[in-house]
């Protein structure tokens, strides 16, 4: 108890008049009383469930910063393809139905077509079966209606593996519109999309460690990061923020890697502690840190390397 501690000094002062030694003792006790307070309320002191909710807060943040920011965007309005057929594969089921470059598809099988992508979702989703089309021809802009056929050819998912997908053979024109969405509408499309982009990324991350993928290819450091937001910057406020979208989903899952020093690291040691029921070794923790931050530094080295060859080469 502090007041007794205090009282006990005071005490001393009386008994053997020495006044510096009992305010040395004070300084030690007040230092000693609140080391032990701090000690009590410190991070290695709390239960292991809060330690691990502490360190995976941060990750955490990331993902859902991504998300909210991916639901303004859809909602204040983002760059989308048009439905304006570009080019037409000769060879291709949207030629031998009559499709040509210049038609704008309005329609498939009665549902509203507003941007490519939902002109591309309807093919992939129609499992073969003949699509109607409603098409507006330009230049008097004709309604007319077309019956295709789409064809079925392997493509390489995202994953890496080949899946079978449907095809009519057309490529978009590049007209593009700001199209913007309700608040129900810009969640659910902004929620799918990031859920797609941390996809991606994971599967990105993973063939870099298979070796699919080159390690120079595939890593960037700061100089090529501040490269791309520059670019993006032009480009508008719609570019800026689905680039600030996948800087933060990447360091959400790259800092939930198990390595040391990053906050996986972090988070594997707490996993190893709730196991065996107590932590793991100091000395060991010090060890696999010092490794930890060996290749981190060789990783920073390698990627700032790898931007500056980028821009001599």
């Amino acid at each position: 108890d502090f007041t007794a501690i205090e009282k006990r000094l005071l005490e001393q002062i009386h008994t053997c008049g020495s006044v510096k030694r009992a305010i040395d003792m004070l300084a030690e006790a007040r230092s000693g009383v609140l080391l032990e307070a701090f000690k009590a309320h410190a991070f290695p002191s709390q239960r292991l469930a809060t330690r691990f909710a502490i360190v995976l807060a941060g990750p955490i943040a990331n993902m859902l910063f991504a998300p909210l920011l991916m639901i303004l965007v859809f909602m204040i309005g983002i760059p989308t393809l048009l439905p304006v057929v570009g080019k037409v594969g000769q060879d291709m089921p949207a030629f031998g139905a009559g499709l040509r470059s210049g038609d704008r598809v309005t329609a498939v099988n009665g549902k509203k077509i507003k941007s490519w992508d939902d002109l591309s979702d309807a093919v992939k989703a129609s499992g073969g079966v003949p699509l109607q089309l409603v098409v507006m021809r330009p230049p008097d802009h004709d309604s007319m209606q077309l019956t295709v056929v789409p064809k079925r050819i392997p493509e390489e998912s995202i994953y890496g593996n080949k899946i079978p997908t449907w095809v009519i053979g057309v490529s978009p024109r590049g007209d593009k519109v700001m199209l913007s969405y309700g608040p129900l509408g810009a969640i659910r499309a902004g929620t799918v999309q990031t859920a797609q982009l941390a996809a991606m990324l994971c599967v990105s991350i993973a063939k870099i460690f298979e070796g699919a993928t080159p390690v120079r290819e595939a890593l960037g450091g700061p100089i090529m990061i501040a490269q791309m937001a520059g670019r993006e910057a032009h480009q508008g406020f719609a570019d800026v923020a689905l680039f600030t979208v996948m800087l933060s989903l990447e360091l959400g899952i790259i800092n939930l890697l198990p390595v040391p020093l990053l906050d996986g690291g972090h988070l594997l040691f707490f996993a190893i502690e709730g196991i065996r029921g107590k932590p793991v070794q100091l000395r060991h923790r010090e060890i696999a840190m010092q490794v930890g931050l060996f290749l981190l530094v060789v990783l920073m080295a390698f990627v700032i390397l790898n931007d500056i060859s980028r821009i001599v080469g």
